[in-house]
């Protein structure tokens, strides 16, 4: 098998779990976000599924040298937080909440052909087209006092938790 075929096979069964798990539809996640209202704790069961399998598979293949499919495996190697990832994050996050969709349940709804689904996915990649131009806007002028600042990003320590470990 393919990377490519695999690739597609694990994204068909991703695709294939939101749908079960009805988390293609907004008012799911809305409604798992609504402490103060009519709260439904079900994407937390579906969060705590996907960790546990993850944890399963962890277990499975951290001994492994390499994966199957590259010749070694992608660890980021920064281990702290600056002030881009958590504002990112936080901007993720606020998206999630009003849109109801996060981009991978978004594109995976985009065939029931609901405008909603369709303004978001739209909105989302025009956001990421911009942040790529304005990403390339900013690095290409030398002059600009913002490269300077980006060179030296603000950063968090990353909790224990959060850290790579090769020994564990």
């Amino acid at each position: 098998m393919t990377p490519l075929v695999s690739s597609f096979l694990a994204g068909m069964v991703f695709a294939v779990g939101l749908g079960i798990s009805g988390m293609t539809q907004p008012a799911k996640v809305v409604g798992f976000l609504d402490f103060t209202g009519n709260w439904d704790p079900s994407l937390a069961f579906v969060m705590l599924g996907a960790i546990a399998v993850h944890a399963f598979a962890y277990r499975l293949i951290r001994h492994r040298p390499a994966p199957i499919f590259a010749p070694a495996f992608a660890v980021p190697p920064r281990q702290d937080l600056d002030l881009r990832l958590v504002s990112g994050a936080a901007l993720f996050g606020i998206g999630w909440g009003l849109g109801g969709f996060c981009p991978g349940p978004a594109v995976t709804s985009l065939p029931s052909g609901h405008v909603s689904v369709l303004l978001f996915v739209v909105a989302m990649v025009a956001g990421m087209y911009l942040y790529t131009l304005a990403e390339s806007l900013q690095t290409s002028r030398p002059d600009s006092r913002h490269r300077a600042i980006a060179s030296q990003p603000t950063t968090i320590p990353t909790p224990l938790a959060f850290q790579h470990r090769h020994d564990a």
